[in-house]
């Protein structure tokens, strides 16, 4: 017996350095960002491609440039970028559930969906937005210029070591701001996205909670942690709505923030600015400019969303039910 108990305490060495709370937020929400971001990697790959070409346009809808790739590429083409999507999305999403669960802590809000605080929800959601879009910005630039650039004399770029030496060299060294390109409109957008995702999907939550409830009346029903265990069929449903509701809003951020990403990468586009980013696109492209790729976006961000917070909720009830 005191052999199982002494294993029992050195499997949990590291809550010597990070809270229990702390790390199991920041494992489950590594895991579902890695899971969920492999899930949807080709059309995320498709949405790119589609975000940054302007004239004689070579992809042309979701079938047609997956098709394409297919073609050009193989199997492999629909998964470029992605290993580099992976390094970053997973310390990204670790940090972004483990920020807001700190943040709803600080703000005081209840841990239970059902109490909803919709305007205390949203400003968790984006500061924690905030803080994970600036941690892992670099990558996330890496990975566009990976994502983005062609076969053979097209391509510029090895792999995410190469990139970013070579990014560094010819954009003006470590302190010259190259790696954070775009950064502005990833924080506008990113603030209101991630709140609202939150936001949405701990209220899509509370409902499902009180629906499940009714529907049990009179039976006592399993709780984790405060929380009614929802089927993952009911977590991946209030997961893409919210994503779908999100992401609809903030789209043409993220149509600036891939372009600027791509200056001097493949020479395509010159912006002094977010705002002149919007004026050129308008004028050149017109207002369905700032829409370039939506189509194959939400067929993947309901998906993606639904399936990051389902692992997060299934691999946080998993770890703490181990340690228990």
């Amino acid at each position: 017996m005191p052999d199982r108990v002494e294993a029992s305490r050195a499997s949990f060495w590291w809550e010597r350095y990070v809270p229990k709370d702390q790390f199991v937020h920041l494992i489950a929400g590594g895991i579902a960002g890695g899971v969920s971001r492999t899930c949807v990697s080709p059309l995320e790959r498709v949405k790119m491609l589609l975000q940054i070409q302007v004239t004689n346009a070579k992809y042309s809808g979701v079938g047609g440039t997956l098709a394409k790739i297919y073609r050009d590429e193989g199997l492999y083409g629909y998964f470029k970028g992605n290993g580099t999507n992976i390094v970053r999305i997973v310390p990204y999403t670790a940090v972004q559930f483990a920020a807001y669960e700190e943040f709803k802590k600080l703000l005081k809000i209840p841990q239970d969906p059902r109490e909803q605080h919709p305007f205390l929800r949203l400003t968790a959601g984006s500061l924690a937005g905030i803080v994970s879009c600036t941690a892992t910005y670099p990558l996330d630039l890496v990975r566009t210029r990976l994502a983005c650039q062609g076969e053979g004399v097209e391509r510029k770029y090895r792999n995410i070591r190469h990139a970013f030496v070579t990014i560094l060299k010819e954009e003006g060294g470590l302190f010259s701001g190259c790696l954070f390109k775009g950064l502005g409109p990833s924080l506008i957008g990113i603030a209101p996205y991630i709140g609202l995702n939150f936001m949405v999907y701990e209220t899509m939550k509370g409902l499902c909670m009180d629906f499940y409830t009714a529907r049990a009346a009179g039976h006592k029903l399993r709780t984790i942690h405060h929380d009614l265990e929802l089927p993952v069929v009911a977590k991946l449903f209030c997961g893409a709505v919210a994503g779908a509701v999100a992401q609809s809003g903030t789209y043409p951020l993220d149509v600036v923030r891939r372009r600027m990403q791509m200056e001097r990468g493949e020479g395509m586009f010159k912006y002094s600015s977010t705002w002149d980013g919007f004026k050129v696109i308008v004028r050149s492209e017109g207002f369905i400019g700032l829409f370039k790729g939506m189509w194959p976006n939400l067929l993947k961000v309901a998906p993606t969303i639904g399936i990051q917070f389902a692992v997060y909720e299934v691999s946080k009830s998993a770890m703490y039910a181990r340690m228990e």
